[in-house]
């Protein structure tokens, strides 16, 4: 294994790897509309992690405004709001690594490279609005509570959130709105490959909490937690 890490600056990977993520993701309209424009505005900001030639990995991170109080709409935020004005902190959007490459030490290998961003472009810190890797085992209790549960040995019990604190980062707050993907009847049951029959609260393959349909109309408003990286 001969890993490394390039900038897109460097070299241009788009494409190569496959999605890591539920389909129903690729649908929050910030998002979407925003994405692409990462690669253009701040190419300097979006890592590559290479086996040899092999992609295996990325994380994406944009330069933000933030005046030390954690938003609610945590990565929607980041995308709209977040980009106006002086940029102060670096935000990271998502890292990922293919399956076969986790549980290996790269991630949190990874999320010192992004610190590094950070420091190298004069900001005073990074946040994220993390996607806990194991809320989906517990859609239903709310994040509030999630946010609290620790192991015996004081760290996070979510693996994801016990990462970023591994590596010195304090875990702020719930982003209870971080992500909103809203869509008809028949584009959830594309996106899930279930089925709808009625109103109400139905929980979903890969969903952190239960998408909300009302009047055909599905809603799913995902909710993240905010950590702090000091530099």
């Amino acid at each position: 294994m001969k890993l490394r890490v390039v900038s897109h600056a460097e070299q241009d990977h788009r494409g190569e790897l496959p999605y890591l993520w539920p389909q129903f993701m690729q649908h929050d309209q910030i998002v979407t509309t925003f994405w692409p424009r990462l690669y253009e505005l701040y190419p300097d900001f979006q890592l590559w992690v290479l086996d040899g030639k092999e992609l295996v990995g990325y994380a994406c991170t944009l330069p933000v405004h933030w005046d030390g109080i954690p938003e609610q709409r945590g990565i929607d935020w980041a995308m709209t709001n977040g980009v106006a004005g002086e940029p102060t902190t670096l935000c990271a959007v998502v890292a990922g690594l293919v399956p076969a490459y986790r549980g290996r030490g790269i991630a949190p290998a990874l999320l010192r490279r992004m610190s590094g961003l950070a420091a190298a472009h004069g900001l005073d810190c990074m946040i994220a609005p993390v996607r806990p890797t194991w809320k989906d085992r517990y859609p239903l209790t709310p994040i509030e509570k999630y946010v609290l549960w620790r192991r015996e040995d004081g760290f996070h019990y979510d693996p994801w959130i016990r990462t970023h604190e591994r590596v010195g980062a304090e875990v702020l707050s719930p982003a209870p709105k971080s992500m909103t993907i809203t869509g008809t009847r028949a584009e959830w049951e594309e996106w899930t490959t279930l089925q709808f029959p009625e109103d109400g609260d139905y929980v979903i393959p890969g969903g952190l909490v239960p998408v909300r349909f009302e009047n055909g109309h599905g809603s799913y408003v995902e909710p993240n937690v905010w950590v702090r990286h000091p530099l």
